[in-house]
């Protein structure tokens, strides 16, 4: 079993030697290049307990160890190039995850839950304010329910694109107009729709805010340049 994790940092070399070594932890390996340096470590360990120990590597820990290497020599990568300091880094980073899962939980619940699982009276009282007839009401909030169970799961897995919610952001806004407008009856309610619509809104715009300057794995070659030709 082994770990390997690479990424190109465009810093001096005695920046990146003072930030990264300590002969004590290990293996690290610096390449300059004409574009930067070629930043590296690559280790092999033993797992214990058999097969079902190796099946547990294979599932759960290697992929979780190598993403996480992978993601901190990205964060010092932007400690380097663009002096984001890594606790801002890691601060940006829980505001993010904490934005885009309360996101798509909320979707995924107002879609499951008062449109497809158990119609609720005030959706299709509101979709009535809007012209649609009383027989095509279970087919347009199935449709709805549906849309938004989907970008619930479009949020997580796009998890760093902006255009989720950006989606998220413009469908809200509309949305919280459209009931003022159609429905103010609803404007006094408990846990009103615009105030909903409202809050879900700024959670978006909190996300797309923070989505500039994080890290990513996904920046790091996870193989040896032989094995990944």
């Amino acid at each position: 079993m082994s770990i390997y994790v690479e990424i190109l940092i465009r810093a001096p070399m005695d920046a990146l030697w003072a930030h990264t070594q300590t002969p004590e932890l290990g293996y690290w390996k610096y390449i300059p290049t004409a574009d930067g340096i070629r930043f590296l470590t690559w280790y092999e360990y033993r797992t214990r307990f058999g097969a079902l120990g190796a099946l547990f590597d294979r599932l759960v820990f290697q992929p979780l160890i190598g993403w996480a290497t992978a993601w901190s020599f990205d964060r010092l990568r932007l400690w380097l190039e663009e002096g984001v300091d890594p606790t801002l880094a890691m601060r940006q980073t829980l505001v993010h995850g904490t934005a885009r899962v309360g996101l798509a939980l909320i979707f995924a619940y107002h879609g499951l839950v008062p449109k497809l699982l158990r119609p609720h009276a005030d959706e299709v009282a509101m979709l009535r304010d809007v012209g649609v007839a009383a027989e095509g009401t279970g087919i347009v909030l199935t449709m709805l329910g549906i849309v938004e169970f989907l970008l619930a799961f479009c949020l997580l897995r796009f998890w760093r694109r902006r255009w989720p919610p950006m989606l998220c952001l413009g469908a809200m806004l509309v949305a919280a107009v459209g009931v003022a407008v159609s429905s103010p009856r609803f404007l006094g309610a408990a846990f009103n729709p615009v105030s909903l619509n409202l809050a879900v809104a700024c959670l978006a715009a909190i996300d797309l805010v923070v989505l500039s300057g994080l890290p990513s794995a996904a920046r790091c070659r996870r193989r040896p340049v032989s094995e990944a030709a």
